[in-house]
């Protein structure tokens, strides 16, 4: 989770700056747009679309600064909705990506020679099951497992990026990893022997 210094401006207060000063916005994307573009380039791959549609993001997220709720102090939760739904008209080109995937697994970003083999070993071995798990699960179960898992938000913050309940989310998670787990044979590779 990522933590906020006290001296920084609450994403609400720039937005509501960047009503009179569009300029303020710029600090949001900032703040967020390698968040984003990490997320979405796991979903879709990098380059073209990823950009692309964290670029958009942005471009719809100030169009429609003036109706965000000001309440909200973390604007997260607003981007990653307003990226998963531009997601959702790639997802013809998303699950391709995971069929992909299970031909031939991309190695994670990983930072020590160590952590690289193991994570490699680790990949190898279930990155064609979990691509295909995952390209076997609903896009709206796919959403909530993703958003969570590689989006880092909590529970309330994928509901709000949604626009479903709390308890929405955590059926949908429930559901999504039942089944990733069960096409993973019901064992964790991250966790080896269960």
């Amino acid at each position: 989770m990522i933590t906020q210094p006290a001296t920084r401006d609450a994403d609400a207060e720039l937005i509501s700056a960047s009503l009179t000063e569009p300029e303020a916005f710029a600090e949001l994307f900032d703040r967020y747009s390698g968040m984003l573009y990490r997320y979405v380039s796991r979903r879709l791959g990098p380059g073209g679309p990823a950009e692309d549609l964290v670029g958009e993001t942005f471009l719809v997220a100030f169009s429609r600064r003036g109706s965000y709720d000001l309440a909200h102090a973390d604007a997260r939760p607003w981007l990653f909705g307003i990226l998963t739904k531009l997601v959702s008209r790639h997802h013809r080109t998303e699950a391709a990506r995971y069929r992909a995937l299970r031909r031939a697994p991309v190695e994670p970003d990983v930072e020590s020679p160590a952590d690289r083999v193991a994570a490699g070993v680790t990949a190898q071995a279930a990155g064609p099951g979990l691509a295909s798990a995952l390209a076997a699960l609903p896009a709206k179960d796919r959403d909530v497992l993703l958003l969570i898992a590689w989006g880092d938000l909590t529970y309330e913050e994928a509901a709000r990026a949604l626009g479903v309940p709390i308890g929405t989310v955590r059926s949908r998670l429930n559901r999504g990893r039942r089944k990733v787990r069960a096409a993973l044979g019901d064992t964790n590779p991250m966790l080896g022997e269960e």
